[in-house]
């Protein structure tokens, strides 16, 4: 196996590993997608006045949390009928929706408990509470924690080799077997990472800077008209 860098091979199987980064993107958007709703169902449900349930949905989430996303992948994947792709999406988007619902608890136990009083005053019902009062209150702050996840999720997507998902890591295992040189392969797909997820970071921070700001002057205002 050799270890020295071939520019003239890393020019040449370029193309085939940026090929497959389709794949990685589509597979982080959705999983994104199922952490953030099923996070904040997961939320909403360990939250329910039925202590059964919320118990059950809280032994889930520590049970999800305190098994390794790669035993899930494999345990999907070859139990059910999905296809690759769908068990990695499906997946890796329910393990991180369990670290999603604590972003959300932590959003809504901002929230002062006057609103809870104020909604309950206006006979709101506990649907027109949680969607007029609390969560329009509780999501803005944390969007900028969300969006962290988002980056995890990206970083995380190379787990999908392991049950065949032909993502730029897969590629890049593949050319390296063929060809005996995992250098160069290697090297293009970390580089595509940190091209892709340096950006990210950057707005993140910068939508982290935006909302602390609105929140901010939101809190102004109020005490300005108090």
């Amino acid at each position: 196996m050799n270890k020295t860098w071939d520019w003239e091979f890393a020019i040449a199987i370029f193309p085939e590993i940026l090929s497959a980064i389709t794949v990685t993107i589509a597979a982080t958007i959705i999983a994104y997608c199922i952490s953030l709703t099923a996070g904040l169902v997961l939320t909403l449900l360990r939250r329910a006045s039925f202590k059964p349930l919320a118990l059950t949905v809280a032994g889930m989430i520590e049970f999800i949390r305190a098994t390794p996303p790669l035993v899930q992948l494999f345990f999907v994947y070859y139990t059910t009928p999905l296809t690759g792709f769908q068990t990695g999406a499906i997946v890796l988007g329910l393990h991180y929706a369990t670290y999603v619902s604590e972003i959300y608890r932590s959003g809504i136990e901002a929230v002062p408990k006057s609103q809870w009083e104020a909604s309950q005053a206006l006979n709101f019902t506990r649907a027109q509470t949680w969607r007029r009062i609390i969560l329009p209150q509780a999501i803005p702050p944390v969007i900028p924690m969300l969006g962290n996840y988002l980056i995890v999720l990206f970083k995380e997507t190379p787990l999908l080799s392991a049950i065949f998902v032909v993502e730029m890591m897969a590629v890049a295992q593949s050319i390296g077997t063929s060809d005996w040189r995992y250098v160069e392969p290697i090297t293009i797909v970390g580089f595509l990472f940190l091209v892709l997820s340096y950006p990210s970071a950057v707005f993140i921070r910068y939508l982290e800077r935006k909302v602390r700001t609105l929140h901010g002057n939101k809190i102004e205002t109020r005490g300005v008209k108090t």
